[in-house]
């Protein structure tokens, strides 16, 4: 994050001094992969997130892909989250525990 005082004051932005923009930082990570239904700022519409997962970006985004063609529903990544259309935690929490992975469900 650079410190600009030549923008009228001393706010962050988030680009670095090249011009390009900043890498998402990582979230800690533990050993669980969390699982939660959302649907705050999506215009009523729910999703499935994914986050904790301890992985490199590439193969989070090769995760996404298999699950969203498992579901047939719709996704993205977002950072270091995968977002899926729908509320399909009861399905996304069997398939990652049949890959070896400890998963707990955040939120209500």
């Amino acid at each position: 994050m650079v410190w600009d005082d030549e923008r009228g004051g001393s706010q962050p932005h988030a680009r670095r001094r090249d011009g390009q923009k900043a890498a998402p930082k990582r979230p800690p990570v533990d050993e669980f992969v969390r699982i939660r239904r959302e649907t705050g700022g999506r215009g009523g519409k729910t999703v499935t997130t994914i986050f904790g997962l301890d992985m490199a970006p590439p193969q989070i985004e090769e995760l996404a892909r298999e699950l969203k063609k498992k579901l047939g529903v719709g996704g993205a990544v977002d950072g270091f989250t995968v977002v899926i259309q729908g509320d399909h935690r009861d399905r996304i929490e069997a398939w990652l525990v049949e890959r070896g992975m400890k998963v707990k469900r955040a939120g209500g």
